[in-house]
């Protein structure tokens, strides 16, 4: 994990105002506050920034907390810190999520997890980018080529292998496999050492972003395949959906995908009085997260309380209640 202890400053410098960080309360100095250090993600996608300005707020308008966060490969590392007490709060995917909890897919050798939800999100889609020049046009064309399936261990490389095997690919005998997180997978693409790539993310993701508005190469977005195989597979996990043509530049039209839900976990043992103060910070702050980025606009008291394949923390549940907000 790479720690950022966030402040005041990194808040402004995320452009959440300073008239609005006047107001905020400052922390009696004799005043010991609770720790809350706050897993995210790598560079280029959406948890890390999200993480980053989740982490200034709380710690700079929150007198109870002192927060911090700290970048990692992603959901599957994040469970797992959170599991072993190592860090409080995480990003991660519901699917990551469930698979913890279950002790299946990624987390097969370590056992059910210790952890629940604190808030839902929002929604990432699956991104399979390719090489417009490579005759590359589905996914079974991904035979033989070099393709990256996201961080070793991170919800990008389940959902990749996922995809692959209800479009008929063997994710391991027939590609030829690089684990790469979308920052270094989207360089590698743009430098050859690749032909494509699998990212589950936010719209718009940074790093695909800069690869389309570069035009080399020129990107196909691959359409995601077999759709209700998937969802038999696995119920209640994964939606069908379209990558908007106005996502990146040089799309022309609107791509199948699929879309996961993204959420915030605690452990189960987590403190009801950290649970809360953390709920009541966000949501006493929702305005200032919603215009700190694109996918935290998505944020809501209403959309955070709804349930999903994962339980909430009992304190969490307790606090959507309370507000109306659980459904």
């Amino acid at each position: 994990m790479v720690e950022f202890v966030l402040n005041r400053r990194h808040l402004l410098a995320a452009g959440l105002g300073a008239a609005a960080l006047a107001a905020s309360p400052r922390r009696p100095l004799a005043e010991e506050p609770m720790r809350a250090v706050i897993v995210s993600g790598g560079v280029g996608g959406v948890f890390y920034p999200y993480g980053q300005i989740l982490a200034s707020l709380l710690s700079a308008s929150v007198p109870a907390l002192a927060a911090s966060g700290q970048m990692t490969r992603g959901s599957v590392d994040n469970a797992r810190f959170i599991h072993r007490r190592e860090a409080d709060i995480g990003f991660s995917t519901l699917d990551s999520a469930y698979d913890a909890i279950h002790g299946t897919g990624a987390f097969a050798a370590d056992g059910k997890l210790d952890l629940c939800v604190l808030a839902v999100l929002y929604d990432s889609y699956l991104h399979i980018v390719a090489a417009g020049d490579k005759g590359i046009s589905r996914i079974s064309d991904l035979k033989g080529r070099r393709v990256s399936v996201g961080s070793t261990g991170s919800s990008t490389e389940t959902i990749a292998d996922r995809v692959m095997e209800a479009a008929g690919l063997h994710p391991h005998a027939e590609i030829e496999r690089f684990n790469f997180g979308v920052a270094e997978s989207a360089d590698a693409l743009k430098s050859g050492r690749i032909d494509a790539f699998f990212w589950i993310g936010g719209l718009p993701t940074a790093a695909v972003s800069n690869l389309a508005a570069s035009g080399t190469p020129k990107l196909v977005f691959l359409p995601t395949e077999n759709l209700e195989a998937i969802d038999k597979a696995y119920p209640g996990l994964y939606r069908p959906a379209s990558l908007p043509k106005t996502t990146y530049a040089g799309m022309t039209e609107d791509v199948p995908s699929l879309e996961v839900a993204n959420v915030l976990i605690v452990s189960s043992k987590a403190e009801p009085r950290f649970v809360t103060t953390v709920l009541e910070g966000i949501f006493a702050n929702v305005e200032l997260i919603r215009s700190s980025h694109p996918e935290a606009k998505k944020l809501s008291l209403e959309t955070a309380g709804l349930r999903t394949a994962v339980p909430f923390h009992p304190a969490a549940e307790a606090f959507y209640a309370e507000k109306g907000a659980l459904k």
